[in-house]
Formats: structure tokens, C-alpha cells, sequence
């Protein structure tokens, strides 16, 4: 079992950063993938980016790429996700999952970000 908690979303201007937390719970959290999702009002939840349980490969979305990094820190138990020049689209709800290796079983609350222009 694996509990997620998200921080680190917020209010930000057209072209800022904003770097958000994933926090897990659970003895096993090295040997899940992480992936980071979002929901805009109105649109289906949409991946994001995601990086194995090992940290040697990441995954982005097109939209993000260039933009987002994802990371993850085994020691602290977090996975991160550093957003850089945002924009009004990337407005949306953020979540965190963690994937078995068959589906992303387990998911956070979610946390807001809105990106003025």
C-alpha cells in the first residue's frame, strides 16, 4: 500500500516556475514508477510525465517536454515534478500515481496550479 500527498501547487504568472512534491508512505515506494497527471475544468486527465522506479528513464507528455522535469529522491520517499516557463494551459489539477507495473494503482489527492497570463 502506497499514500500519496501532492504540494507545491499554487498561483504563478505566464512564464514562472513552480516545482511540486509528491510525498509517499509505504516501505515499498522504491520499487514503484511514479507519473504525474493533470485534469484542466471541462478535459479528461491527461498524462504528464513519469520516471521508473529505478530513475533511469523519464517520460513526458509533448506538451511539457523541454518544460517539466520529473525526479524522484528514494532516500526521502518524494517524487518531484519542476515546471519551468508555464503557461495559461498548463492550468490544471496535478496529481501523483504510483504504478505496480500494471496500472497506476495508487493516487494522491491532487494539487491546483494556475498559470496567469
Amino acid at each position: 500500500q502506497v499514500q500519496l500527498v501532492e504540494t507545491g501547487g499554487g498561483l504563478v504568472q505566464a512564464g514562472g516556475s513552480l516545482r511540486l512534491s509528491c510525498a509517499a508512505s509505504g516501505r515499498t515506494f522504491s520499487s514503484y514508477s511514479m507519473g504525474w497527471f493533470r485534469q484542466a475544468p471541462g478535459k479528461e486527465r491527461e498524462f504528464v510525465a513519469a520516471i521508473t522506479w529505478s530513475a533511469d528513464r523519464t517520460y513526458y507528455a509533448d506538451s511539457v517536454k523541454g518544460r517539466f522535469t520529473i525526479s524522484r529522491d528514494i532516500a526521502k520517499n518524494t517524487v518531484y515534478l519542476q515546471m519551468n516557463s508555464l503557461k495559461p494551459e498548463d492550468t490544471a489539477v496535478y496529481y501523483c500515481a504510483a504504478s505496480n507495473g500494471t496500472q497506476y494503482a495508487y493516487w494522491g489527492q491532487g494539487t491546483q496550479v494556475t498559470v496567469s497570463s
